[in-house]
């Protein structure tokens, strides 16, 4: 054994021997063996489009109850996969074709699709060796694809079931709009941003005495356009008389109702509004409310469109300034406040404001999916770990608006919906669901179909993960429910709430039973990383330098259930050095054991030192099982480093040190026999080194892994 550890010269050749063994992988034998417990995870599939980043280090955790689990002789099975991360695929992709001068545009809809897939494809199998430097026991001759067809035809499978029972409709909405992404987005994907903005305040003339006024508050002066009407409160005794007068629409010169509506504010601006709906969701809903038409006034591209006249073509922020411009030669502004605090939505990609514009997608009705969902929270069928994260789920299945899953992409899984033209021509628009493409029209059987063009929503899909998996791999009825499933809680809404909502409508079981949440990785002085403030740390230089261990170690080492990870580098030169403490108390007993040692007369201090050790490592290990079986994975971490490097190297190695140089073979055997029991206990986390050493004292063939239910055992 070299003096110091150097995983740089181990950690490939190990990963290669485990998967080249199969250590990862079911036993076909074993698996039907039902007296084995069954453990399962499926791993959250990485996006297929870029680099791993620390973010994904955090599937250290599924890593170790994976481990314990091979440990503990369990039927074990972590299942790798990817996403192929529809809308953040095709912006990245995007992006790499602007480098290259090119722009989405410059492809068809096939010639596109093509290009990313060859993209992704490159970038997959590269994330998926970064999965390996990592160390993750992972069942890699499972692996599976969310474009793979045995899944989409299980997504396919899933969207039917859902629209025959009446839980998918198409409908005309008002829905989040990118405008430079080109696709909807749905309520949960907004980011909400406050902006000092400008109100506003424009008068609108009465139709019945041109000469008077009444002031309207806006922050939106270019959709006036589409102005269907004035609103104020009916409490509101200023305006009370007003209520069912007309006012005229400047420029357009429409007349329109006044109209009194509770959802008004009477302390907002003059306590007038403008009501459009095409572009405002409060708007949209008094719309609805009053049976008042939609007017777009423009179009998917964010620019005025025929409605607006001499304004149409413009985009939508030049349009404003020209409209104000013209509305003041006409003294139709009273005046503009300049410093007004506004909630204003964007895009969680490119930054830019999202419009509110109306257009017929698919959704998913969610309220009689989660009302299953929450029952099966509620009773703990599904465990929520941190407990505190319980009632935030709770909150976000009693809260969930109808789901928009219909987005405008090349890149994605198709909808395999159909319109039926003769429908179209007698104003029902009549659509339908099939698996297949249909050869005739399932409503009218004879016209020629319109297929849809639009993509599922990657959530959706994903949504369905845990069962579509395991079924199409016929692991279903041994893995199914899961074991766990491990994701950070800023994901909670986006995907583990769906998870739960559509494995229960496919399968009538939860998907999984315990939901473990880990926390962000931030720098260490708090700060969300970000290229932008140059504090990103690339998990693969961090192994590049310190190994694979000393990179697990550090996002695990005195860090909550649920607590998010102040990472540092000098927190991963700390673990380096536990490895390397690990590596040297193991290279003190490995070079002793091989010298002259001979049996020594009976010492009674020996005796009392090996006594102590012996009564303190029980106690350790009794709390490092419950530790590991709560789920409480830092503290069994924590446990075994201060005892390892504190109590076993510090105190009793310290004291049996030179009686083991001169040859005490029972201090070596039983210092040795501990020593070993800890590497076991430490594998789940620091599994490349504990590898390394084991296979010093027992052969190159005797991997820890093989050891289970030999010594790892509760007591």
């Amino acid at each position: 054994m070299d003096k110091n550890y150097q995983p740089a010269k181990f950690e490939n050749q190990i990963y290669e021997d485990w998967v080249r063994n199969r250590l990862f992988e079911i036993d076909p034998v074993r698996l039907k063996k039902k007296k084995k417990k069954y453990f399962s995870i499926i791993l959250p599939p990485p996006n297929a489009n870029a680099d791993l980043h620390l973010g994904h280090a955090m599937y250290v955790y599924e890593d170790i109850m994976i481990r314990y689990h091979l440990l503990l002789g369990d039927q074990v099975l972590w299942l790798p996969g990817a996403d192929h991360a529809g809308f953040e695929t095709q912006f990245v992709f995007e992006k790499h074709l602007k480098k290259q001068g090119k722009s989405r545009f410059d492809f068809d809809s096939e010639t596109l699709y093509r290009m990313i897939w060859e993209f992704v494809i490159e970038n997959k199998s590269r994330m998926e060796n970064q999965l390996r430097r990592l160390g993750f026991a992972l069942a890699w001759s499972k692996k599976k694809f969310t474009l793979d067809e045995d899944i989409v035809k299980i997504v396919y499978e899933t969207f039917k079931k859902l629209f025959d029972k009446g839980l998918v409709y198409r409908d005309e909405k008002l829905i989040n709009y990118c405008v430079g992404c080109g696709t909807s987005f749905s309520d949960l994907e907004v980011v909400y941003k406050e902006e000092v903005t400008r109100l506003y305040y424009i008068r609108y003339s009465f139709a019945s005495r041109k000469d008077d006024y009444l002031t309207v508050a806006t922050t939106r002066p270019e959709t006036l356009f589409g102005d269907v009407a004035v609103a104020v409160n009916p409490k509101d005794r200023r305006y009370h008389d007003l209520i069912s007068q007309e006012v005229i629409i400047p420029f357009v010169e429409r007349r329109v109702r006044v109209i009194g509506d509770d959802f008004v504010d009477p302390d907002f601006g003059t306590g007038v509004v403008k009501i459009t709906p095409a572009h405002d969701f409060k708007d949209f809903e008094i719309g609805k409310k009053h049976n008042l038409p939609l007017i777009r006034v423009f179009d998917f591209d964010g620019r005025l469109n025929k409605h607006t006249d001499e304004f149409e073509g413009l985009s939508i922020f030049k349009a404003r300034k020209l409209v104000v411009q013209k509305l003041k030669d006409r003294n139709l502004i009273e005046k503009i406040d300049e410093n007004y605090h506004h909630r204003i939505a964007t895009c969680y990609k490119c930054g830019k404001i999202l419009e509110p514009l109306p257009k017929e997608q698919w959704f998913v009705r969610v309220k009689p999916l989660t009302a299953k969902a929450k029952k099966f929270v509620e009773e703990e069928k599904i465990k929520i770990i941190p407990r505190r994260f319980k009632k935030i789920v709770l909150w976000w299945l009693e809260n969930f608006k109808d789901w928009n899953i219909s987005r405008q992409l090349v890149w994605g899984i198709k909808i395999p919906a159909y319109q039926c033209q003769l429908s179209l021509k007698e104003n029902s628009n009549r659509w339908f669901v099939s698996l297949e493409k249909p050869k005739k029209c399932q409503v009218c059987g004879q016209c020629t179909l319109i297929e849809d063009t639009d993509t599922f929503d990657t959530w959706f899909s994903s949504a369905q993960w845990p069962y579509a998996t395991l079924k199409t791999l016929g692991l279903f009825k041994y893995f199914y429910p899961t074991s766990v499933m491990e994701t950070g809680y800023d994901i909670l809404p986006w995907w583990v709430a769906r998870m739960i909502m559509l494995g229960i409508f496919y399968t009538d079981k939860e998907p999984f039973k315990v939901v473990y949440l880990h926390g962000l990785v931030r720098d260490k002085s708090g700060q969300k990383m970000s290229k932008s403030k140059g504090n990103v740390i690339n998990p693969m230089e961090m192994i590049d330098k310190y190994g694979a261990d000393a990179l697990r170690g550090a996002l695990v080492f005195e860090v909550g259930a649920g607590s998010d990870v102040f990472f540092s580098e000098e927190k991963v030169i700390t673990m380096r050095n536990f490895c390397n403490k690990i590596w040297n108390i193991g290279r003190f007993i490995y070079l002793n054991q091989v010298g002259n040692l001979k049996q020594q007369e009976f010492n009674q201090d020996v005796d009392q030192i090996l006594i102590n050790l012996e009564n303190e490592f029980r106690k350790n290990r009794a709390k490092y099982f419950r530790f590991m079986d709560g789920y409480r994975f830092s503290q069994a971490f924590g446990l075994l480093y201060s005892f390892l490097w504190h109590r076993l190297a510090d105190v009793y190695l310290e004291q049996l040190k030179k009686k083991i140089i001169s040859g005490n073979i029972v201090a070596l055997e039983a210092l040795k026999k501990i020593y070993l029991e800890c590497l076991l206990m430490l594998h789940p986390f620091l599994p490349f080194v504990t590898e390394v050493v084991w296979k010093f004292f027992h052969g190159e063939k005797k991997s820890i892994l093989r050891s289970r239910l030999k010594i790892f055992k509760k007591e």
